[in-house]
């Protein structure tokens, strides 16, 4: 997973960008696998002013096969708003794994929706239907 920090109106240098990148790392790397790029963009929204929440920090994280997820979060200082917004895109992305992990099937069953078709269950299946099915026609044939 690569990050990229951008900085606006904030001076962006090596420091900063690495602290940023490592301080999102540190809370994505569950969903590393999933994501090929995260870009983090840190403003002050009133440049030299001060004022509350002036501090932003935007991240979009874009997943594997999936539209790109965008939160961000103001604070009134730089470290409180960069935790906010990570927060809220491990929040995103859980709920996106959430929705991608399982999905409801015919039989009322959970399955997540990776794993190959469960060929034992469906023999099971099978043989139980055959064996009704077997019963029935003796049952038939005895009357």
């Amino acid at each position: 997973m690569h990050v990229q920090v951008n900085s606006n109106q904030i001076e962006g240098n090596a420091r900063l960008q690495e602290w940023v990148g490592s301080a999102v790392m540190a809370r994505l790397e569950r969903f590393e696998e999933l994501l090929t790029r995260v870009e983090v963009h840190i403003s002050d929204e009133n440049a030299q002013k001060s004022g509350p929440d002036d501090k932003r920090c935007q991240i979009e994280a874009r997943p594997k096969g999936h539209q790109p997820l965008s939160v961000s979060h103001k604070a009134a200082d730089l470290d409180l708003a960069v935790e906010g917004a990570a927060e809220k895109m491990r929040h995103a992305l859980e709920h996106l794994m959430g929705r991608l992990d399982a999905k409801v099937v015919s039989t009322g069953r959970l399955e997540p929706v990776d794993a190959a078709v469960d060929e034992s269950a469906d023999a099971l299946l099978e043989e139980e239907f055959l064996e009704k099915l077997d019963a029935l026609d003796d049952n038939v044939q005895n009357s």
